[in-house]
């Protein structure tokens, strides 16, 4: 990293999306008041995700779909393009077509940019537009709460000063997800800041209303999460699926314990204290997390949730990772895990 980085003055935007719909029409309506250059970046959608971004003046650029799709592949291809026809931007906000961002983002990202010349990529406070249409988007609105200051890694939406950008190598279209992590994780090896400040940056619209589409979602971190572990050693999934594994682990280990025991013995006591135990320490823990969870702002009906949906989500991380394994011991490259469709926007109005 160069010792002096220049100040910032010129900032481009990458919304990327796949079957985003009418969220994508708030997002480039929340984008074209900035005039910044923008461009739009589409993952081989099968709705009007194409016409709605001409309609809004947006140049609009179509991944070929006979390569694997990725976040990460748009995102990268959106920026060559955008920096292709606009040399001179200093800053990148790249954004996903299922947020808007907020009105003040823009200029308070660029402000703290020229005051902290080593930090290479900033996010600020990203919200939930809809927790209350379900239990599902309530955790994505807890989920999206984290610690201010310097930290690991950046999410979706984030700004990226373009040399430490470039410098750390562009995002990896080779990674389905986990790909910010990845990224940030380059641009920490190239002696660069990342930083998460105490602004209001962007209202995501996760749209989760059915299990299954949650239930994917968790497949899709441990599938993820043991990919770019597997292969970058991030040292941020790790955890994550080590304990997913042990928990699911714990319910199958007792039923097998016990299916011994009732061939070799009698069933007793002693047999169903054991079970019982078993299923009492994945409570005890859904309430540790849900202790752990509780603040001013959050109910404790929404930290119980979220402990047990965190307890829950066990199993269907262990089964995505699992999935991975497999897929890498026959030579199969990750490939994207999708948990919405264009048919999941029926409550919006």
């Amino acid at each position: 990293m160069s010792l002096e980085a220049s100040s910032p003055n010129s900032l481009g935007i990458v919304a990327i999306g796949r079957n985003e719909g009418e969220r994508l029409r708030l997002c480039l309506q929340s984008l074209r008041e900035f005039g910044f250059p923008t461009i739009y970046v589409d993952s081989d959608s099968s709705d009007n995700s194409l016409e709605i971004a001409s309609e809004h003046g947006v140049p609009v650029l179509p991944l070929d779909p006979s390569k694997p799709m990725s976040a990460a592949r748009a995102r990268r291809e959106g920026f060559r393009q955008l920096l292709a026809g606009n040399p001179d931007i200093d800053l990148v906000f790249f954004i996903d077509g299922d947020c808007q961002v907020e009105s003040t983002w823009p200029q308070v990202a660029i402000d703290f940019l020229r005051d902290n010349s080593k930090v290479g990529a900033l996010c600020g406070r990203r919200r939930e537009q809809q927790p209350e249409l379900s239990v599902y988007n309530r955790l994505c609105d807890q989920e999206w709460d984290t610690p201010i200051g310097e930290a690991l890694s950046v999410g979706g939406d984030a700004v990226y000063r373009v040399s430490a950008y470039l410098e750390a190598g562009e995002f990896d279209p080779t990674v389905p997800a986990g790909e910010e992590p990845e990224l940030c994780k380059r641009l920490r090896d190239c002696g660069w800041k990342i930083y998460r400040i105490d602004a209001e940056m962007t209202q995501h619209d996760a749209a989760m209303t059915r299990f299954g589409q949650w239930w994917k979602r968790q497949i899709r971190t441990g599938y993820a999460g043991y990919d770019v572990e597997r292969r970058f050693q991030l040292g941020i999934f790790d955890r994550i699926i080590r304990s997913a594994f042990a928990w699911s682990a714990l319910p199958v280990v007792m039923a097998i314990v016990t299916a011994i025991l009732l061939r070799i013995a009698q069933f007793n006591f002693w047999h169903i204290t054991a079970l019982l135990s078993a299923l009492l320490a994945v409570l005890l823990q859904a309430l540790r997390i849900a202790k752990r969870a509780k603040s001013p702002t959050t109910s404790c009906k929404q930290a119980l949730q979220y402990g047990c949906f965190t307890m829950a989500s066990k199993l269907p991380i262990a089964l995505g990772a699992i999935r991975q394994i497999i897929g890498t011991a026959f030579g199969k490259q990750a490939r994207l895990v999708e948990y919405k469709s264009a048919e999941s926007l029926h409550h919006q109005s």
